[in-house]
């Protein structure tokens, strides 16, 4: 199991390398000017050149590299070029929002998903399975931004059951809180639970014509007990990986959904970032949520080689 962790570690470490390198490398090949934008449209030539010295942007390509690399070496992401602060601590105010709207949308997610999954695959060519099925092909179909606008539209303007956007911190209201980010949360969540639920209803298909569940079932044990105690554990195999591709869906997720709902996340400020040019919130953003994808992979790797022995003697 040791070196099996170290492996993945070894990878994990390496993708937040390569990352690194693409997004510094991208913004490099981005048009636009930084210079001009912090210095006005009013600008002189002199006056916008000073700025990129200031900035250092008048270096070569690989000098500006390494600097940036020795910086994050020190935990230094770096200095926003138009929020006059440091990116570390423009990232610290955003993430919070971010974090909390994720585990709301995953909590969702992994509730309703499996439920639903398993309820159909019980109740297999009833009405009930037809029903969660379309419910979650329903959720696989239609795109999460379409989704925000409509619940906006619906829930907030016409019924005005929850604010337009905004957001409300945990620390001065939990039910204010709960409230603004429950439309984000559904509408990040859905395509997630069609994902999940059809995922889980042909998992647990699989399972419930096993010998081992057929045997459980003729000793007379309750149907719910064969189902909670000797399936369900077996149909969550196959899912840890589905649900860490659906983490980091969810993840990438938060950018439009929180443009959508006006949520100052940290999806909002790479938006805001990218309309700017402001390339060191930028490449921060980017190689933080690269990082945290990356995390999220290695965890359902390490999770995955722990409910299935096989899966790390094999790799």
């Amino acid at each position: 199991m040791t070196g099996y962790i170290l492996h993945r570690l070894a990878s994990a470490i390496l993708v937040v390398f390569l990352v690194t390198i693409i997004s510094f490398s991208v913004m490099s090949l981005v048009p636009g000017d930084p210079a001009s934008v912090v210095a006005g449209a009013n600008a002189t030539p002199d006056e916008i050149a000073a700025i990129r010295i200031q900035l250092g942007l008048h270096l070569p390509y690989h000098e500006r590299l390494l600097n940036w690399v020795a910086g994050l070496l020190q935990g230094d992401l770096g200095r926003s070029i138009l929020l006059q602060r440091t990116v570390a601590e423009a990232v610290a105010e955003r993430l919070p929002v971010t974090i909390a709207l994720s585990i709301y949308a995953m909590a969702l997610t992994l509730v309703l998903g499996v439920g639903l999954g398993v309820f159909a695959a019980v109740r297999q060519n009833s009405w009930v399975d037809q029903l969660c099925m379309t419910v979650a092909l329903l959720g696989v179909s239609l795109p999460n931004v379409w989704l925000a606008i409509l619940f906006v539209m619906f829930f907030s303007v016409y019924l005005g059951w929850f604010p337009t956007g905004g957001y409300v911190p945990f620390d001065q209201s939990i039910s204010g809180a709960l409230v603004a980010l429950t439309l984000p949360a559904i509408a990040l969540s859905l395509t997630q639970i069609g994902l999940l639920a059809r995922m889980a209803r042909s998992s647990m298909l699989e399972v419930l014509r096993q010998d081992y569940v057929q045997t459980a079932r003729a000793k007379g044990l309750p149907r719910w007990s064969v189902i909670g105690k000797h399936a369900l554990k077996n149909v969550m195999i196959p899912l840890v990986t589905v649900f860490g591709i659906i983490l980091s869906l969810s993840l990438s997720g938060t950018v439009v959904i929180e443009t959508v709902f006006s949520l100052p996340g940290m999806g909002r400020l790479i938006v805001n970032a990218i309309q700017r040019r402001d390339y060191p919130v930028i490449q921060g953003g980017l190689l933080l949520t690269a990082s945290a994808l990356v995390l999220v992979n290695l965890a359902v790797d390490l999770l995955y080689a722990w409910l299935d022995p096989r899966v790390r003697y094999a790799d």
